[in-house]
């Protein structure tokens, strides 16, 4: 295949080295308007980008040709975040051209490492929730799925997040502040959404009774491409992201008499709605521009979708055959009525026709067992900004609460806990409950989620919709966690027992028999180690601390939040401290502790948090006591990047939420599969993975769920752990008396009161024990390195079932109704 703008010399590949060294001097040349001959490291990266989107793009185009010509059945996958990381790697990875990029920036000054470090991780997402839409992204790619990513294109990502004094400050991640090479603007697509205004009745020519959306404000959608290409094939699909952009530039008249600032404000209020991923929801500003971020990117992929379905020329009762809409959580739930709408109001389909199209063309993916996570918006606020889509709410719920008519006296007690409408001083929409009755099938993301999800959560709709709520468990792309994040590792696994792995994590089975074998054991400790001693540069590097590589790496990185009990963690640093601090010559394993995590700007508990981990480092990390056996750490600005760095050198994964709260976790299928053991309770896909890697290979702790539910109901008492466990009562004192803020002893009370005085909602104390001796086990095993390391083998090898292609594959085959593409010509 011969991509369009390149010119090879006879014989070269379109691949080669030679011919991508040619193509990046053209792109810093003339894209970049630089020097090629001493191009800085800003123009080599971005001449290498545009090098390797040239050849994503003509697979791009000749995918969409196919998917044309087969009426293949698309998925449109709905997320209000993604979180692919870097882009270079995981493109030359891809088109199997790694080797030839290094040769080729190496003929220009560079080497491959250092531009990689020179792109900025894409601000479209938060955690893991943009970070999985991801991973199904570059699965549905590798499958040769024909389907695509709709999003917002945000200027401003969550925000990058550094430590001053210990506590986290927030600053702005301008992440396209210099331009990205990867964003492909489609104005050609400027799509209205429609906001505020009211609703008329009119009578149409066959004089049915029908509704217009008029008036408001509207502001126009703009689409802009990223690619996603598969894994060594031509396959290349791509996210969708909007931008937002006024509907008008700025009033000229206005401009002329003076009145700068009122000549672009308009246009200026109408472009913030992608401006900023997750404003702030503390102020009814904030709230409102949340909402309308979610219809705006729901709207204008409607209209996206619809339009393509169009040129097939098929009738509307056709469209579940050839679209299904995956719904990632319930951000995007806002598309059941504005389907709705489109099918009755622009097409002029009854309800009763509509109605049946949208249930079988949407897919619900639940992520979270917390009740208080459920999103809800208010009526009046939805009434104003979306007034025609609040009266198809209230006629979904009017619909759906009269079949249950037939269930007579017991219906009266079911109506409040299923409606769409939680009554109350202010009404409020149920979005999740929305999205359930909106589609056919609703899915949690771990067996023990999807469990709860059915005998508890949403146990009453499970009765009314049999067989609507299932599972699908999570998982990580390998592509990205193993080959791209851990190289050494990928290497080593190639050399043994070939590449096949990567598009078929099953094959990691075939390194079981080598657990048993000391020269493998040897080798695969060698590639841990090296990783240990790159993270322990990087950690030099990013905070001026120096580890030790041959102590424990025990990591706990992921969002901050009570329930992910980074506390709990931090509890038993304090035990391994006072611990050394009564006797400093008893033996011990060392330990390294890191954490790493962004807490939201408005959730000054986990705030709290942060500072005291950041204020125990301190003062473990200063005595002398101390050195050479604990060390503790907090990385600023978790990122996909930076994991990239921290995973491949896991020792131990802690794993740790409170059990029954975790929907699945993902960041403990990463670190199993990159060799790390698991300290966990049982909850999420920790089960799972305790299923698969084998009881003896991970350590379990703590409450069950069930434990947890009925302990809560029998009334719990976190005094009693206090008042029973010396060790325990001596850490939470010496938190309480400021042995860790001396300049400040009250500062951590809050976190000793949500504990000891609010009743321990999250059961820390509860599990401090059991973690302790978990704890205890993990550093008696560390100390045979060769029974670890085989034990760590282990865990890769039975990780296959983790893979996102399976997860794909599943929602493929059970809910989506897809098949692959035929091989593109």
């Amino acid at each position: 295949m011969k991509t369009d703008g390149q010119h090879d010399k006879p014989g070269e590949s379109p691949l080669s080295a030679a011919t991508l060294e040619a193509d990046i001097a053209r792109h810093i040349r003339f894209t970049m308007g630089r020097d090629p001959v001493k191009p800085n490291r800003h123009a080599a990266f971005m001449g290498l980008a545009f090098a390797v989107r040239d050849r994503l793009m003509d697979r791009w185009i000749r995918t969409q040709r196919a998917q044309y010509d087969t009426l293949a059945k698309r998925v449109y996958f709905l997320s209000l975040e993604f979180l692919p990381g870097r882009f270079l790697m995981n493109y030359l990875i891809s088109l199997k051209m790694v080797d030839e990029a290094r040769r080729a920036v190496e003929a220009i000054g560079y080497n491959l490492d250092e531009l990689e470090e020179e792109e900025w991780d894409a601000g479209l997402g938060n955690g893991g929730l943009g970070r999985l839409a991801s991973c199904y992204m570059d699965s549905l790619a590798c499958l040769d799925f024909p389907g695509y990513g709709y999003g917002i294109f945000y200027d401003y990502g969550i925000f990058h997040q550094i430590i001053q004094d210990g506590w986290q400050r927030e600053q702005c991640d301008n992440w396209v502040r210099k331009g990205t090479p990867w964003e492909i603007r489609r104005g050609e697509y400027l799509i209205p959404v429609q906001f505020y205004g009211h609703t008329e009745t009119v009578t149409d020519a066959a004089g049915r009774t029908r509704y217009r959306w008029v008036g408001g404000e509207v502001v126009m959608a703009m689409a802009c491409d990223i690619l996603v290409p598969g894994y060594g094939d031509d396959f290349v699909t791509n996210m969708r992201l909007w931008r937002a952009q006024s509907s008008r530039e700025f009033d000229l008249e206005e401009f002329n008499q003076g009145d700068y600032i009122g000549a672009v404000e308009a246009k200026v209020h109408s472009e913030t709605i992608s401006s900023v991923l997750y404003p702030s929801d503390e102020v009814e500003q904030g709230r409102e521009l949340r909402l309308k971020q979610q219809y705006f990117f729901v709207a204008a992929t409607l209209f996206d979708i619809l339009r393509r379905y169009k040129k097939l020329d098929r009738d509307f009762s056709e469209l579940p055959d050839f679209v299904a809409i995956q719904l990632n959580d319930t951000h995007p739930a806002i598309a059941i009525p504005e389907l709705m709408r489109l099918l009755m109001d622009e097409e002029g389909l009854t309800w009763e026709t509509a109605w049946p199209i949208c249930e079988k063309t949407f897919a619900y993916t639940n992520h979270t067992v917390l009740p208080e996570a459920l999103e809800t918006w208010p009526v009046n606020l939805i009434g104003r900004l979306l007034p025609r889509h609040m009266d198809i709410i209230f006629e979904i719920n009017r619909r759906f609460l009269s079949t249950l008519k037939p269930l007579g006296k017991s219906a009266e007690a079911l109506v409040p806990r299923v409606s769409l409408i939680a009554e109350g001083p202010q009404q409020r929409v149920r979005m999740a409950h929305l999205a359930i009755v909106g589609s056919h099938t609703v899915n949690g993301v771990a067996a023990l989620h999807s469990k709860i999800l059915k005998e508890s959560l949403f146990k009453d709709f499970d009765t009314l919709f049999p067989g609507r709520l299932t599972n699908v468990t999570n998982g990580i792309t390998p592509r990205r966690w193993l080959a791209q994040a851990n190289p050494s590792l990928a290497q080593l696994i190639d050399d043994t027992i070939g590449p096949g792995w990567i598009t078929d994590l099953k094959r990691l089975q075939e390194l079981e028999p080598l657990a048993d074998d000391a020269d493998f054991r040897s080798r695969w400790l060698a590639v841990k180690k090296s990783n240990k001693k790159r993270l322990a540069r990087y950690i030099l590097r990013k905070i001026g601390l120096g580890v030790d590589p041959n102590t424990l790496f025990s990591v706990q990185v992921k969002r901050i939040h009570e329930y992910k009990r980074q506390l709990l963690n931090v509890l038993h640093v304090i035990a391994l401290y006072h611990r050394i601090k009564a006797d400093p010559a008893a033996p011990m394993v060392p330990r390294t502790v890191i954490f790493a995590g962004k807490a939201a700007p408005a959730y000054h508990q986990a705030k709290r948090i942060i500072k005291l981990i950041n204020s125990v480092a301190a003062r473990t990390n200063n005595d002398s006591d101390v050195q050479g056996k604990l060390r503790v750490l907090f990385l600023p600005n978790y990122c996909v990047s930076q994991a990239e760095k921290i995973i491949p050198a896991v020792d131990l994964s802690e794993q740790i939420s409170t059990a029954g709260l975790e929907a699945s976790g993902t960041g403990n299928m990463k670190m199993s599969l990159n060799g790390a053991l698991t300290i966990g309770t049982l909850d999420g896909a920790n089960i799972e993975i305790m299923e698969e890697v084998g009881e003896e290979n991970i350590f379990i702790f703590g409450l069950t769920a069930r434990q947890v539910t009925d302990l809560r109901n029998n009334g719990y008492n976190p005094w009693s752990y206090y008042e029973n466990d010396a060790e325990l009562r001596r850490v939470l004192d010496s938190i309480s008396r400021g042995d860790f803020s001396p300049a400040d002893p009250g500062l951590f009370a809050p976190i000793v009161e949500s504990l000891l005085q609010k009743g321990d909602y999250y059961m820390l104390l509860a599990d401090f024990r059991a973690y302790v001796q978990a704890q205890e086990a993990v550093g008696k095993l560390f100390l045979d390195q060769q029974e670890w390391t085989r034990r760590s083998i282990l865990n890769t090898a039975r990780m296959g079932k983790f893979s996102s292609d399976r997860s794909v594959m599943e929602y493929a085959e059970n809910i989506w109704g897809l098949k692959p593409l035929p091989e593109i010509e």
